[in-house]
């Protein structure tokens, strides 16, 4: 029988490579997109075909749809289309408010929302004709509603990611189921970077478990909900955040 592929944009590192893992770890061949995390991208490939199922590595900029065009036909010549499609891609301009710019909330938005839009409407083409197919948005609690001014682009591009996952939810059943997943604060290799350890005290004691999640927490989550156990879940939003305070 064909294994499943799924699509991980973002996926050369952070919570993008922990789901590529998981989901090679359960057979389904993987396709890492990546931006410039090239040698990262390439490492994964190898780490993900050592476990005996297909990968494809590919850079693309998903926020820009012919790069997306070029990206599927690659895929397409492999493995006939994408049945998953994890929206991980995303960029985090944090600054402090009267320093942003309008182009940097440009770019926030264009790469969180308008590359998740992108890769769907694409995927949905092979998803339609196969009457299957599963999109999973990785959004944030940011998005719903903690609260910081320094990344207010970031938390508003994953609110947008929010309000489209429910219409795309909408726009693409009966077949494909689409959900969203919310993060916390996450101890990837970049996401506590450049907080002083007094912030970070005071948000993990936000947290009902008192401890920051793992990537790994995440995917298995991600694994989760593109099997058949969750075939009735549909166009919802997952908090994983320990309980975090004030993300209801």
């Amino acid at each position: 029988m064909k294994k499943k592929v799924v699509l991980i944009t973002g996926a050369a590192k952070g919570i993008g490579k922990a789901i590529a893992l998981e989901l090679a770890q359960a057979g389904y061949d993987i396709v890492i997109n990546y931006f410039s995390s090239q040698e990262q991208a390439m490492e994964l490939k190898n780490q993900i075909e050592e476990l005996g199922v297909s990968c494809l590595a590919i850079q693309a900029d998903v926020s820009k749809e012919e790069e997306v065009e070029e990206m599927f036909q690659i895929i397409e010549a492999k493995f006939e289309g994408v049945d998953i499609l994890v929206n991980n891609a995303a960029i985090d301009l944090s600054n402090l408010f009267h320093l942003k710019t309008a182009d940097e909330f440009r770019r926030t938005m264009d790469v969180n929302v308008i590359g998740a839009y992108n890769c769907s409407n694409r995927a949905y083409r092979y998803m339609l004709d196969k009457e299957f197919g599963r999109i999973i948005n990785i959004s944030s609690t940011n998005g719903i509603n903690t609260y910081y001014p320094m990344c207010l682009d970031y938390d508003a591009s994953k609110a947008a990611l929010i309000s489209l996952t429910h219409n795309l939810a909408v726009q693409f059943s009966p077949y494909v189921n689409v959900n969203a997943i919310a993060p916390g604060f996450i101890g990837t290799e970049s996401e506590l970077d450049g907080y002083d350890e007094e912030f970070l005290k005071e948000e993990q004691e936000k947290i009902l478990v008192n401890r920051y999640g793992k990537p790994e927490e995440v995917a298995h989550l991600v694994k989760f909900l593109i099997s058949d156990q969750a075939n009735y879940i549909n166009n919802t939003v997952i908090r994983i955040d320990g309980g975090q305070m004030g993300a209801v």
